[in-house]
This record gives C-alpha cells, sequence and structure tokens, in this order.
C-alpha cells in the first residue's frame, strides 16, 4: 500500500532539494509533481486540487521560499495537510455501559469482506472484555451464514441465525432480544451485500436501521477498488448516515488513494483498516501515522504497538535483566530475530522505522526465510560456550560450525562480526529511556550500512559456493555429532 504514491512524492521532493535556490518558478513545477504522485495513486481528482491548493498558498509564501531549508518545510506542510485531509479520527466505538446492548450494524457491498471485519471487530471486542454476539443477517448468501458460524466456533463467540425466514429485519430485531438472554453486550449485525448499490438494497439497510435503532453504522469498502469505494461511500452515507468507514485489503497493491480520499468527499472518517487475512489483522486508522509512512518516515508508534502484542513479555523482561548484567549471547540474538520475524514481513517492518524506507529498494532481493534458518544452523552448530563467547571461535572452529551447518566458513565469520558490532549496544540500552534508544538505534543503523537487512543477506551476498553430496554428507554427519553433543551437556 502506498508504494508507488511514496515513491513518486519522494522524486518529487528530491527534485525540489537538488536546486540550487528554490524561487516560485521551480516551486510550481515541484509541487506539479506531488499533484501527479497524487492523481496516480487514485486520490479523488476534487480532492487533489483542494489539496493542491492548500499546499501552493503555503509553499509559494515569502516565509517557505525565503528558508535555509524550503524542501523541509514543503514536506512538513505536504504532511499536516495530508493529515488534515484524512482525519481527525475518533476511534471509539461508542459503547454503551454495563447491562446494556450496544448495537452495530456493518454494511458494504458485496466481495468487500463485510463478514470477515465482523469477525475481526468481534475478536477485538472480546480482547478488551466485551462479550459480543455476531448475527447472520446477510440472507441473500447463504454462504454468509456458514462463514459467520466457523468465524464464530474459531473465536468462540455465539452467532445468531434464523435459516427459517427470509427477513433479515426480523432476524435482526430477534438478535437484538436474544442478546440480552445470552448477557452479551456488544450485538454486531451482518447484513446483505450487492454487487453494486440499488434501491432494493438501501430500502433493506433502511428498514433494519428503523427497527433496531443501531447505534453505529459502518461501510466496509475494498481499497482495491480505487475510487468506486469512495462513491459507494458516499451513497450509503447520503441513505443511512454513517458513523464511520472500515477499509479492507491495504496490505495488497491498493494505490491508497481511496484511503486518503474518503473523508474529504464524504465527511465520514475512516476509522479501522483491515491489514490481512489474519483475524488480528484489523487496526485504528490513525491519520498523523499514515502521513508519516507516505511521506517514507516510518510508523514506529505502529510497530512498537505490534511488537507489545507479538513479543513474548516474560522473555523480553528476562533479556532486558540480563543486558543490564552486561549479558547478550547468540542465543539471544537468535530469539529476537525469530519474535521480530512475527511482526512481518522484514519489508514492511523495516519501512515502519523512520530512515529506513531509502533502503527498501535493495530487500527485493531479500529471502529472509531463507537466512534466518541459515543463521539458525550456524548458531545451532556452535557449543554452549561458543554461543556464550563468540571470540573463542578461531578458524578450526569456523570450519567444524560451518560443516555443522552447510554454509563456507566466511558465512559464520560474518555472522561474529555482525555480533561484535551490535552486542555492546544491546548491553549498553539496559535501563535507558525512549529517546537514548532511538539514538543508539541509529548507531546500529549506521554501523550496518551497505547490509540493510542487518543480520540478514542480500542472495546477491551469496553465504557461499554450493555444497557437494559428499560435503552435505558430511555436513549432516557433523550436526548429528553436534546434536549428541548437545544433548550430553544438557544432562549434565
Amino acid at each position: 500500500m502506498f508504494d508507488a504514491l511514496q515513491e513518486n512524492l519522494g522524486a518529487a521532493f528530491k527534485t525540489l532539494r537538488g536546486q540550487g535556490k528554490l524561487t516560485e518558478g521551480n516551486m510550481r513545477d515541484g509541487l506539479k509533481l506531488v499533484e501527479k504522485a497524487l492523481l496516480e495513486a487514485d486520490v479523488s481528482y476534487e480532492v487533489v486540487r483542494t489539496f493542491m491548493k492548500r499546499v501552493g498558498e503555503q509553499a509559494l509564501g515569502e516565509k517557505v521560499l525565503g528558508s535555509l531549508r524550503p524542501n523541509e518545510q514543503v514536506i512538513g506542510i505536504v504532511y499536516q495537510e495530508l493529515v488534515n485531509l484524512m482525519g481527525p479520527v475518533d476511534h471509539s466505538l461508542h459503547l454503551k455501559g454495563k447491562g446494556d446492548v450496544t448495537v452495530l450494524m456493518m454494511c458494504g457491498l458485496q466481495g468487500s469482506g463485510k463478514t470477515t471485519t465482523c469477525g475481526k471487530l468481534g475478536k477485538m471486542l472480546k480482547a478488551n472484555g466485551r462479550r459480543p454476539l455476531l448475527v447472520a443477517a446477510d440472507l441473500q448468501r447463504p454462504a454468509a451464514i456458514d462463514q459467520l458460524h466457523v468465524l464464530g466456533e474459531q473465536l468462540d463467540i455465539p452467532v445468531f441465525s434464523d435459516r427459517t425466514t427470509q427477513d433479515p429485519v426480523k432476524v435482526t430485531a430477534n438478535a437484538v432480544e436474544r442478546a440480552k438472554k445470552l448477557e452479551a453486550d456488544v450485538v454486531i449485525l451482518d447484513t446483505a451485500g450487492r454487487l453494486h448499490i440499488d434501491s432494493e438494497l438501501m430500502d433493506q439497510l433502511k428498514r433494519i436501521d428503523q427497527r433496531c435503532h443501531p447505534d453505529q453504522i459502518y461501510l466496509v469498502v475494498d481499497g482495491m477498488t480505487g475510487q468506486d469505494a469512495v462513491n459507494s461511500a458516499k451513497a450509503f452515507n447520503e441513505a443511512l448516515e454513517l458513523d464511520g468507514v472500515i477499509m479492507t485489503k491495504l496490505d495488497g497493491d491498493a494505490r491508497g488513494g481511496a484511503a486518503i480520499s474518503v473523508k474529504e468527499v464524504t465527511g465520514v472518517p475512516l476509522k479501522f483498516m483491515g491489514t490481512g487475512e489474519h483475524l488480528e489483522n484489523l487496526e485504528p486508522f490513525h491519520p498523523e501515522r499514515m502521513a508519516g509512512r507516505i511521506l517514507g518516515q516510518g510508523d514506529m508508534m505502529s510497530l512498537v504497538e505490534k511488537a507489545q502484542q507479538e513479543f513474548d513479555q516474560d522473555e523480553a523482561k528476562r533479556l532486558e535483566e540480563q543486558l543490564a548484567k552486561g549479558e547478550f549471547t547468540l542465543d539471544d540474538f537468535l530469539k529476537q530475530m525469530q519474535q521480530i520475524k512475527r511482526l512481518g514481513p522484514m519489508k514492511k517492518v523495516l519501512g515502519m522505522i523512520p530512515g529506513m524506507g531509502s533502503m527498501l529498494g535493495d530487500l527485493d532481493e531479500l529471502d529472509a526465510e531463507g537466512d534466518l534458518r541459515r543463521l539458525q544452523g550456524i548458531i545451532h552448530s556452535m557449543t554452549l560456550n561458543e554461543r556464550r563467547k563468540p571470540k573463542t571461535i578461531d578458524q578450526s572452529r569456523r570450519r567444524r560450525i560451518a560443516a555443522g551447518a552447510g554454509v563456507e566458513p566466511s558465512a559464520v565469520n560474518d555472522l561474529v562480526k555482525q555480533f561484535d558490532t551490535i552486542a555492546p549496544i544491546m548491553t549498553a540500552m539496559a535501563g535507558k529511556g525512549m529517546g537514548d534508544r532511538m539514538k543508539m538505534m541509529k548507531q546500529v543503523q549506521s554501523e550496518m550500512a551497505g547490509n540493510p537487512a542487518g543480520m540478514l543477506s542480500k542472495k546477491k551476498q551469496s553465504t557461499g559456493k554450493r555444497l557437494s553430496t559428499k560435503d552435505k554428507a558430511q555436513a549432516l554427519k557433523e550436526r548429528q555429532k553436534r546434536l549428541k553433543q548437545l544433548k550430553k551437556q544438557k544432562k549434565k
């Protein structure tokens, strides 16, 4: 998402930065490139016109043109206007207190991911201590009822359905009544969709609205459909007065124009975004974070929040205590790499770190999965003492470890060198505040300049020649021998 827009905006700002002195003329040329980048990202034409008018008025002012760093000020102006364009956003679902039932009505066109989003929302509510009830009110598509029941079983959330009637208004009304008996405090209505907007669909949704009086109405739209998503949001809002939009499939090849346009065109905020097929892939939409990602400034806050969810907190506490004692081993490093892997694809993770966006082009050649397996093989081929004290690994040990891992000795040497660089920084981070840690992270980045993925090597920087059948057999024997030795050490 936003990859092309980020690249094109970067080229526009680079043009401005390359000017000896910025004048009104070359500033206008630079802003035309910004405008072109937005249009190519499928941002609504009217939205682009309004946006560029606001940016142009500020960028062409005397204060910017007379500045020592006008290109940086232009980036600041574009950032703030993007935030204004997409926000503000209230992420609250405005749930009622205990004893009362909150009704959330989900609507959208067929194929937008509405039923799956109902499951994701239910999972989010349950994680926050709520007791949701999913309601299968999409009677146009029988598979939708079965799909919702499957999701309910996976999430351990009750699902209400009634296959004896074809009246969705009756189903939703009965579901709200049943919620009280089940002691559910949030009812999520999965209403019917169509391949396109028609009067029958809108009439059905209006009748459900009038009968059940939902507290919040959310429209689920497919981010891959571009401006069609914005147009459908506008039509649904005119009929139902939406409280928010949930945009799905923003992890794919969506150009991002719909996400940028929807608030300006409809007046309805984009509240949540689907970033994957898994049920935990539903995130609050933050305009300021998204603007930062669009401009290549990363999104550390989202990365930190995801890390808090995915990382083993007990393991993190143990490592913090160990670092405070000045201890950081190759085993610890491997565990950290495995935890980072859980955050998602390496390219996506690095894209959320400020300053790393410019390196992402090199990562197309990265085989993160294969490289992590190689690292694991190298570390597991070491003795416990070698993992704790890598400096003890001399030439003969390197050859033995390389044979056990099925790599060249140079790969073992590279790993030890990189570890020697990182280990003192990791131990120095213990007990430091966030500001000091960010400074040290920049130091790590500068140390790893030329190898964007840190310990992970590029394919073109191969860990060595392919091993022959004879060498592979020898490597297998060495690995089996090492496993026996490790088992003996563990028993001791």
